[in-house]
């Protein structure tokens, strides 16, 4: 402990007064005590701990040993031993008992004041930094989760980049330099990883077929469409089918490259990496959907039945999404025009809701499919956001959507989609305003918002509030 060098020059005459008013300025709650340990006098620096901690003034007479927790009365004694040895005794966290059933931690130090029957107690209010430990824990504990699933997902990609029979390279779409290989590639170049590794894309075709291949990279590089060529390997003189797709990652541009040889029939092949991606499908984490051009579903995985509070996969089989996937049955519209306008959509925040009542914040993934008849279809990827840790505190009421993303979706959704989503929007709202301004009493509610009860009824149906307004209806009929 470090004091002031010259005190009597710093601070003059300082009166009792004034070092009251300071002892209470700088700590929390101070407390002076006698060589008994009873509380002579108390101050608090703020109103809402005093007024949890002694309300009723109960403290004044008591000892401090009594005012705390029963496990911490210990320290007090060795707070107040300590300081009738030494100027000030070291810092102790003890716990006060409140009335709301929580104890309050406080970091308190004990000072003598020169009186061998008087001692000045000051505490820290520990609360706040309680606060910050949770939230810090807390954040540790979403980054370990989200560490985890990326490192599961990156699992799973290895995996199926391993045991793919088909060959398939990533490429450097700017320097065009092998970045991985999986073994089928390995095999049908004929060459090592190390080889490999880090050599040029071109390199393993010969002059011809090099050409061919750098115009078919540059042509996807410039269009963003997928594109294929035969191409002469170098090694070997083997001919070979060069598929190459476009794809970015952490800013980079990037070619996922497949080739197929004559020599390995195509249909093992493409039964092998269905296999796998049919493993993949129902080992999935995320709820994964296949559905028709109208939404209708044709297989979901068992994360999305489990979502979805469903018994088997038979009970999707055939329905439309939007009974569980949407809120109030308006998002789902606006994805699945935006998803046939398009032809994809990302992270869309929506709801999903359980057959038997339960609701879940998710988002959504989808794109479109078309099999070998051309006909048209699309997937979905639905993952369960809820247990995301929120950087603030979120409010009792939210919007169903923003207006940064209503305004999104303007030149990609029709006005008369938009129109009448703000307006499902702004319905559910001032009626649910109107309830909550009337105590929940209908026919208040209805007289506010300028309707018949009738037509509240009918609104407090279709967005899922009235509980009872069948009940009411009947009553008022």
């Amino acid at each position: 402990m470090q004091v002031f060098k010259s005190p009597k020059e710093s601070l003059g005459d300082l009166g009792a007064m004034s070092a009251a008013n300071l002892i209470a300025a700088a700590t929390d709650v101070a407390v002076i005590v006698d060589g008994h340990g009873v509380i002579r006098d108390v101050a608090f620096n703020k109103e809402e701990l005093s007024l949890e901690l002694d309300a009723q003034g109960r403290w004044m007479g008591s000892k401090l040993s009594e005012t705390v927790t029963s496990e911490t009365r210990g320290k007090v004694g060795e707070l107040l031993h300590e300081a009738a040895i030494r100027k000030a005794s070291n810092w102790r966290q003890v716990n006060h008992p409140s009335a709301g059933g929580e104890d309050i931690p406080v970091l308190y130090s004990a000072i003598n004041i020169g009186r061998e029957d008087r001692f000045v107690v000051v505490g820290r209010d520990l609360r706040p930094l309680a606060a910050m430990q949770q939230r810090l824990i807390n954040a540790q504990q979403s980054m370990e989760r989200d560490y985890a699933k990326l490192r599961h997902a990156e699992t799973r990609y290895r995996l199926l980049f391993q045991v793919s029979s088909e060959a398939v390279m990533i490429v450097d779409a700017t320097s065009s330099v092998i970045i991985d290989a999986n073994p089928a590639a390995l095999a049908l170049l004929d060459e090592s990883a190390p080889q490999v590794l880090k050599s040029r894309f071109f390199g393993h075709f010969d002059t011809t077929s090099a050409q061919q291949v750098q115009t078919l990279l540059g042509d996807v590089r410039a269009t963003g469409r997928d594109g294929n060529v035969r191409a002469q390997l170098a090694k070997g003189n083997r001919e070979c089918s060069v598929a190459a797709s476009l794809f970015r990652q952490e800013n980079a541009s990037l070619f996922l490259v497949r080739l197929s040889s004559g020599a390995t029939p195509p249909e093992a092949s493409e039964l092998k990496a269905t296999s796998v991606l049919l493993q993949y499908f129902d080992a999935a984490p995320d709820g994964l959907v296949i559905t028709e051009f109208d939404g209708r579903i044709v297989k979901a995985n068992p994360a999305f039945i489990e979502m979805a509070q469903l018994g088997s996969a038979e009970q999707a089989r055939g329905e439309l999404l939007d009974r569980w996937l949407g809120r109030a049955g308006v998002d789902f519209g606006v994805a699945m025009a935006n998803l046939r306008q398009n032809g994809s959509i990302k992270l869309f925040s929506t709801a999903l809701r359980g057959e038997h009542g339960a609701t879940a914040d998710v988002e959504v993934s989808a794109i479109s499919l078309a099999d070998g008849h051309h006909k048209q279809g699309f997937g979905f990827a639905i993952r369960n956001v809820e247990k995301r840790l929120s950087s603030s505190s979120s409010s009792a009421r939210e919007l169903p959507r923003s207006v940064a993303q209503l305004t999104e979706l303007i030149g990609r959704v029709p006005l008369r989609d938009l129109v009448r989503e703000a307006t499902d929007v702004i319905e559910k709202l001032s009626i649910e305003a109107a309830l909550e301004l009337t105590g929940d009493n209908r026919a208040s509610a209805a007289e506010m918002l300028g309707l018949s009860r009738q037509s509240l009824y009918v609104k407090l149906r279709r967005f899922g509030l009235a509980e009872h307004a069948a009940e009411e209806e009947g009553e008022d009929e």
